[in-house]
């Protein structure tokens, strides 16, 4: 395991245990944050759809785009035609805010995916009260009995997890906990290299059935159609849309690409 990914899942459980000792601040509202269909948004038959990410900062690529308000940029992504939105809530080290979740929700229509490092069932709470439609579970740092735990939280609050895997053992444990939704990060957690080879050899090992979204690493059109019959239903983009000096622009570039694109 990366020394950094070590060092993110020690602030992990300092935040899981100030969260229980602490307890949670949000102010559900239950008429404004009703539960979007997260897999029904990325499920759009002969399309590849597109899940835009809001990230400003990340370990491997420092600063990305400087901090500024979520919510002009998710509407630009929705106003681009992508599928879902999902937003990094990590603060220390990928410069999100928890709080940013509620107030994305409420501006626009899209499902949002609470993209952070899960590893107590308390996370998945506190995402159904800020707002969350889905959630990011990650199959490697998790034991079995974590992530079945998880996903049981999950059904429990009706968000759906999508399950993160780098591997074919990431994937058998997933699988065997009964993940549904698998996202196929092209990203090795160990040492942070990024190739989307990974997405191409997993992927006809998913079970029938699954969703499958590639992570990490898409950057053009191009990518996007070298997924295309390989049973990838959506990707997951966010570097190269938030260094993009058009965002919109590239948004609906990677949208049309997913157009008529066979799983």
């Amino acid at each position: 395991m990366h020394s950094r990914l070590k060092d993110i899942l020690t602030e992990k459980q300092r935040e899981v245990s100030r969260l229980k000792n602490e307890g949670m601040s949000a102010n559900r509202h239950y008429d404004s944050f009703l539960i979007r269909n997260f897999e029904g948004a990325i499920s759009v038959p002969g399309r590849i759809g597109l899940i835009a990410e809001i990230k400003f900062a990340s370990p491997s690529a420092g600063i990305i785009r400087e901090k500024g308000d979520p919510l002009p940029i998710g509407q630009i992504y929705e106003e681009a035609g992508a599928a879902a939105i999902s937003l990094i809530t990590d603060k220390l080290f990928f410069g999100g805010d928890i709080n940013d979740l509620a107030r994305l929700k409420g501006a626009i229509s899209l499902p949002v995916l609470r993209k952070d490092f899960i590893i107590d069932t308390v996370q998945v709470m506190e995402s159904f009260l800020y707002g969350a439609d889905a959630v990011l579970l990650i199959a490697r740092i998790l034991s079995r009995r974590q992530l079945r735990e998880l996903l049981a939280a999950c059904r429990e609050f009706g968000l759906a997890p999508l399950t993160e895997v780098h591997d074919r053992r990431d994937l058998e444990k997933a699988v065997e906990c009964g993940a549904e939704i698998l996202g196929i990060n092209n990203r090795d957690l160990d040492t942070f290299r990024v190739d989307i080879k990974i997405t191409l050899d997993l992927a006809p090992l998913v079970p029938e059935g699954c969703a499958v979204v590639s992570e990490s690493g898409i950057v053009n059109g191009k990518d996007i159609r070298s997924l295309s019959g390989y049973g990838v239903r959506a990707v997951l983009v966010g570097s190269s849309l938030m260094k993009s000096d058009d965002m919109a622009a590239k948004t609906k570039e990677l949208v049309d690409e997913g157009q008529d694109q066979a799983w």
